[in-house]
């Protein structure tokens, strides 16, 4: 007798690439997830480094939580200090997502008061959760894999990656 079919876990299919979370539909986003088989990464523009920062921030949280579902109730001081742009914005995110895993912090605003090419001072708005509650992504670090930060004909342009 011939078996119908193959048996087994897996399938003869090469294995997906992961996909990037689904952004809120509610505002246009300043950045686009961009396609990694392992990570999650993202390009921000904008007409200033400050909304490029700002844009970077938000890729972080969306990539999370549902930002429609967060609200500005309360703000945390951010700082960061870096000999680079690339490193200021790895320490920059790398507080950010500090702030969400080991306090609870859930962000929908960000707003640069100065931002120098070695140090950030900034005000994250949001509200406090139960640390470890469920994600959509779980970010487990910030990468400088391919980490970038420059300035385009339009304006400004970073490029960050996550692992997950």
């Amino acid at each position: 007798m011939r078996a119908k079919g193959r048996r087994g876990k897996g399938s003869s299919r090469a294995r997906s690439k992961r996909r990037s979370p689904k952004p809120d539909a509610q505002r246009p986003k300043p950045y686009e997830y961009l396609p990694h088989p392992a990570d999650v990464g993202f390009l921000a523009r904008g007409k200033t480094l400050e909304t490029v920062f700002e844009a970077a921030a938000l890729a972080l949280c969306d990539c999370g939580w549902e930002l429609a579902g967060v609200r500005a109730r309360k703000k945390l001081d951010i700082t960061a200090h870096a000999a680079t742009l690339e490193d200021l914005m790895f320490i920059w995110l790398s507080e950010i997502l500090y702030a969400m895993d080991a306090e609870g912090w859930l962000f929908c605003d960000f707003r640069i008061g100065k931002l120098e090419a070695t140090a950030i001072e900034a005000e994250g708005w949001g509200e406090r959760r139960e640390p470890g509650e469920r994600r959509r992504v779980a970010v487990k670090a910030v990468t400088y894999h391919q980490v970038s930060v420059q300035k385009i004909n339009e304006g400004w342009e970073a490029v960050v990656y996550f692992d997950i």
